[in-house]
């Protein structure tokens, strides 16, 4: 469990996929992520468990912390095709503009830094997604490459492990 100021973000289960089929169903946040079936939200939530089994990192539930409600999800997931990990965040429209995507995102960051052996963690955007650019400059990171993801062009932003004082 990771807490913020306004947040809690905990290890994405099986028992959330009708919130993440929810997540997923608007037009406003599946423009850039896709959109999930029941049963596909079902397969990729057991797939995320067991990154975390085995990984001992996965994509987080993202929750309000004054009421409980699921907000969306953030967290690093390892994408064996690039070898890479990636920080990614997604949260319902409604919530956008008010700062949990980045304090989300910075929370999982340094959580990542502090636990896992890795340089730098890469965060994959798709062309247009103007607000998840600004999140991702806001937490530091700055382009690295151009790349394909199941079809779709990204652009690959990455951010260093910070030095140690």
């Amino acid at each position: 469990m990771i807490e913020t100021e306004r947040l809690l973000l905990r290890p994405l289960r099986v028992e959330d996929v009708g919130a993440f089929v929810s997540l997923h169903a608007d037009e406003r946040v599946n423009r850039f992520v896709g959109a999930y079936s029941h049963q596909q939200a079902s397969e990729r939530l057991a797939s995320v468990e067991q990154q975390w089994a085995e990984r001992g990192h996965g994509l987080c539930a993202v929750e309000l912390k004054s009421s409980g409600e699921f907000i969306g999800r953030v967290g690093l997931n390892y994408w064996k095709i690039f070898d890479e990990v990636e920080l990614g965040w997604t949260l319902k429209a409604e919530t956008w503009g008010h700062g949990y995507a980045t304090e989300a995102a910075r929370a999982c960051l340094a959580w990542g830094f502090t636990t896992l052996d890795v340089d730098y963690f890469i965060s994959m955007i798709r062309p247009g997604n103007t607000a998840s650019v600004r999140v991702a400059e806001r937490l530091g990171f700055a382009p690295l490459r151009e790349d394909m993801l199941f079809g779709n062009p990204v652009a690959v932003y990455s951010l260093d492990k910070p030095a140690r004082a």
